[in-house]
This record gives structure tokens, C-alpha cells and sequence, in this order.
């Protein structure tokens, strides 16, 4: 049997290694994709050395396993029941996993399913094993399976190490989608120079945003988003005072028609607290951060001041289809994404190397 590398994760907390294994076969709905680089999310590292103690009922792939998402590359063949993927095409994995047949499958909303999964991640559902079972292969591998509805098609205009932060780019695209941007209005982004940040302020710029209201706490990374465009970047550092009140100061009292709060995992809750006073009457707040604390959220301010307060975790095929469509038409531009790729033989290194020095502006990819 024909065999390939995979970098493969054999206890938590160690480093991984890279195994000679067997090469899989796709199933009739599924395909076999060349991987030409993995994204590495800044929060792997917390997920193979943290994870079950931090969120022991979200469950990880039995060990020893193949971590990776945010996988990109070229079909390498389809099951004879996949119709519209074809051997060449250039792809990108979409690493969400459902059963695809329950009530909410069918109606689109797999994130809702009893089976959500994040293949070469972790499951926030109890009964994410099954997946992790179907699908073992994550993208720090030679070759992955994955069924033929996580396939989004990549122009020849976006590189592989550009799709390969598409997860993050997807994901703040279904949290603008949740905040229905339109063109002409004020957003504001909590987190602005963070990865979900920056995606965030192309995306929200491409949608047409008059202006975009954000905060970080790193100067240098705060000067470089406003150089985006410098026209319609405001920047506040965080620690300076309320960004509530700066936002609503910025806006004539009214606030933003929106706010993203894109903070990291260990945010402090208060900083969210505050970002919200920054929405207008009626506005939106969504969180696509990892905010893991519980929020004591005053319900008659929102019932008060008609805010919807919306979780927004990830994204669907159908807007990473968008979002690649996008980019083969020149609407959304990533060039400002920085690759820096590691080969697989030092994927260890790549993980635990991630900083916030270059914020959202870094793309670290693996390369089989």
C-alpha cells in the first residue's frame, strides 16, 4: 500500500513526529487532496498541551492523531459519487464536519449539529469522536480525505499559503454576515490587530464600511492596520480609557452600527463589556473572540437600547466560496498576509513559535 508522511501527535504536551503511514482512500463522497500547506491557528498550541484541562467536555481526536486545519492544495482523486470536484482542481478544506443529514444539516446550520467538528482540532460536541473516526487526517500530512461538501475551489490569483488562512478570514466574514455590514456604515473592531482583527478590516472595508473604529494594545501593530487605509481607520489603544466612550465620542454620541469583538481567548471580560457601550441604538455586538469567561450581560440595557448581543464561531462552505470569488475578482485583496512557511519535519517548531509580534499579519503554513 502506498504510504506518505504525517506529522502525528502520540501524547499531550510533547512534541509531534513525523510517522510514515498508509496513504488513504477516499470514500465514494469524499476526496483525496494534496496538501500544499496547512495554516497553523495561534491557538494549536493551546489545544494539544491545554485543551482537556481547559474544556475537558470538547473533546479531541484519539491519540496518536493528525492535527492541522485550514488545509489547502490540488485533488488528487474523488469517490465515484463525487460530481463536481474533479482531479486537478485547487483547493481548499473546510474543516467543519456534521453528520449533514439531521434537521439542522439540511437546513445549512451545521455548526448546530450534535456532530459539529473541527477536523484536525478539537469537537464541541460530546459526540465529535464519530467524526474524528470518519475523518482522521488533518492537514499536517502528505494527503487528507475530506467529503466533497467542505471543497471551496481557489483561484490561481490566491496562493496556497493565502487560502490557508482562509478559516480565520471565513470566520470573520460570517460574523460581518451576522452584523449584516452594509456599505456606508461606522464599525467598530475590539481586537482590531489580532488575526480575526485584521480579516475583520479588510473584509469590512471591502463591504463598503465608511468607517472602521478599532483597538489593540500594541502600538506598532495598531499604526500598521491604520495603514490600510488611513482615510477611514480610527485606532484606540487599549488601557487609555473607556472604548465605549471613545467610540461614541468618534461617532457625534451615536456609537457604531456594529461592533466586532475579535479579543483572544483569555481577554479580559471587562474589555468586552466595554467595546458593547461603543454600539449605537438598535446596532449589533458579535462575538467571534474566544472570550471563555462567563459574561454578566445587563439584559435590560439590551432590551433598553434594542442591541442584539451574537455568537459567531465559524463559517460555512458556501462563504468560503464567496470569499474565494472574491478574491478572483480583485474585491478582497490578502496581500497583505506575510507567508511564513515551515516544512513539515519542523512543524513543532512552527507551533510553538507563533507571536502576536506580527499580529494578524502573519500567515505561518505548514508544507508537506
Amino acid at each position: 500500500m502506498a504510504k506518505m508522511l504525517a506529522a502525528r501527535l502520540h501524547a499531550l504536551g510533547e512534541p509531534m513526529s513525523v510517522d510514515t503511514i498508509d496513504k488513504p482512500t477516499p470514500r465514494p463522497t469524499d476526496v483525496l487532496v494534496r496538501v500544499k500547506a496547512c495554516g497553523i491557528v495561534p491557538n494549536m498550541a493551546n489545544v494539544i498541551n491545554n485543551w482537556p484541562t481547559w474544556f475537558p467536555h470538547q473533546p479531541l481526536p484519539k491519540l496518536p492523531a493528525i492535527f492541522g486545519l485550514d488545509a489547502t492544495g490540488v485533488v488528487e482523486q474523488v469517490g465515484e459519487a463525487v460530481l463536481h470536484t474533479r482531479p486537478g482542481d485547487r483547493v481548499y478544506v473546510n474543516p467543519l464536519r456534521s453528520c449533514g443529514s439531521c434537521q439542522v444539516c439540511r437546513g445549512g446550520e451545521l455548526s448546530r449539529c450534535r456532530y459539529f467538528t473541527l477536523n484536525g482540532y478539537f469537537s464541541t460536541s460530546r459526540d465529535g469522536q464519530r467524526i474524528f473516526d470518519l475523518y482522521p487526517y488533518g492537514g499536517f500530512a502528505e494527503f487528507m480525505t475530506a467529503p466533497q461538501y467542505s471543497i471551496v475551489n481557489i483561484p490561481d490569483n490566491m496562493t496556497f499559503e493565502q487560502a490557508g488562512k482562509l478559516g480565520y478570514i471565513g470566520t470573520s466574514y460570517g460574523a460581518l454576515k451576522n452584523a449584516a455590514a452594509r456599505p456606508g456604515q461606522v464599525a467598530l473592531i475590539d481586537g482590531i490587530t489580532g488575526t480575526l482583527g485584521v480579516a475583520s478590516t479588510v473584509l469590512a472595508l471591502a463591504s463598503g464600511a465608511s468607517r472602521i473604529l478599532g483597538t489593540g494594545r500594541n502600538e506598532e501593530l495598531l499604526k500598521r492596520v491604520k495603514e490600510l487605509a488611513p482615510d477611514r481607520i480610527e485606532v484606540f489603544r487599549l488601557g487609555e480609557g473607556s472604548t465605549g466612550e471613545w467610540a461614541k465620542s468618534r461617532t457625534g454620541g451615536e456609537g457604531a452600527d456594529y461592533v466586532i469583538s475579535a479579543l483572544g481567548a483569555k481577554a479580559p471580560v471587562e474589555t468586552m463589556l466595554d467595546s458593547m457601550q461603543g454600539v449605537r441604538r438598535g446596532g449589533k455586538v458579535v462575538n467571534v473572540g474566544g472570550v471563555a469567561d462567563r459574561l454578566p450581560v445587563d439584559v435590560k440595557w439590551l432590551m433598553d437600547e434594542q442591541v442584539q448581543l451574537i455568537g459567531s464561531n465559524w463559517f460555512s462552505t458556501a462563504q468560503g466560496q464567496e470569499l474565494a470569488d472574491m478574491v478572483a475578482t480583485g474585491t478582497l485583496d490578502l496581500s497583505y498576509l506575510q507567508a511564513k512557511p515551515f516544512p513539515l519535519s519542523r512543524v513543532n517548531e512552527a507551533i510553538s513559535g507563533l507571536t502576536d509580534r506580527d499580529g494578524g499579519f502573519s500567515n505561518y503554513v505548514v508544507i508537506p
